[in-house]
């Protein structure tokens, strides 16, 4: 199920929530509804430019692990710059392909491009959120790959391609545009950040997959937290305490066996919250 609207609406309620001096609920105390942290999502967006969406499981991911998801539509850097500290949070979604030349490649032919006006605006958020230290960030496949991006990395444009050897399905039966995916295995990095998230689970276990990029080269200061068999990037992760982290798995169409991965991301954002709540923090959005 997909939630779909209209741009022009998007816009309108955006504008709306900053004429009204939205701002997230104060910190009250923990368990009651005032405490619920606010996560910002990015959405999807056609390649004509008329219709924005975003498949529920993502809405549904984070109100099950106990936040609050605020959709966030393409806008200036000075309108993320005064959205940005009425968040806790960032979530960003799948979706088609970023432009190649965003890290110095050409275009290869199976490379599926986004629309210009998503993928700009993806790129202003990573490295705005990157640039507000520590508000903490899950990006989820195509979201794990603008981070490595925005972080100065560089992709796989297909792996198929590039590893035709591959034996591991990476996508389902109609391929990652299809809407079923596929799953196969992860390692877990045992000194990774992922790996204390998923400490219950053994390193190794099934995810559902549906992507045919990856990373190839890593951005500045990002680690590798998974990988598959065929040596594909399955996760990366900024080291350290703040939770920077990207899976290019779909954690929310599964989200029984990876609910511990949004709840670190709520957990995440509370104390981030109490942070803000104690402390001045500077909103900067890049290209202010």
């Amino acid at each position: 199920m997909k939630f779909q609207v209209n741009p022009s609406i998007m816009a309108w309620v955006a504008a709306a929530c900053l004429a009204c001096g939205y701002a997230a609920p104060a910190f009250s105390q923990a368990g009651t509804s005032e405490n619920k942290p606010v996560i910002g999502i990015n959405l999807d967006l056609n390649t004509e430019g008329s219709k924005y969406s975003i498949s529920a499981r993502y809405l549904d991911a984070i109100a099950k692990a106990g936040g609050i998801a605020l959709l966030v539509p393409p806008m200036s850097a000075a309108e993320l710059a005064q959205v940005l500290p009425n968040l806790d949070g960032m979530l960003m979604i799948g979706g088609d392909d970023y432009p190649p030349s965003s890290y110095g490649q050409k275009t290869e032919a199976k490379t599926s491009i986004m629309a210009p006006t998503r993928s700009q605006f993806d790129m202003l958020v990573v490295r705005s959120v990157l640039a507000q230290p520590p508000m903490p960030y899950l990006g989820i496949c195509a979201g794990s790959q603008v981070l490595n991006i925005g972080s100065g990395g560089e992709l796989i444009q297909d792996i198929p391609t590039a590893k035709p050897e591959s034996k591991v399905a990476h996508s389902g039966k109609n391929g990652w545009q299809g809407n079923a995916a596929g799953s196969h295995v992860v390692t877990l990095n045992s000194a990774s950040k992922l790996a204390t998230v998923y400490s219950g689970k053994p390193l190794a276990f099934a995810v559902p997959t549906s992507h045919h990029q990856c990373v190839s080269k890593l951005g500045k200061d990002l680690q590798i937290a998974a990988t598959t068999d065929d040596g594909v990037t399955e996760a990366i992760e900024l080291p350290g305490d703040r939770f920077v982290v990207g899976v290019q798995w779909h954690p929310e169409r599964d989200f029984e066996n990876n609910s511990v991965l949004f709840a670190e991301l709520i957990k995440q954002a509370r104390a981030y919250r109490v942070l803000k709540g104690t402390a001045t923090l500077k909103s900067v959005a890049v290209g202010n």
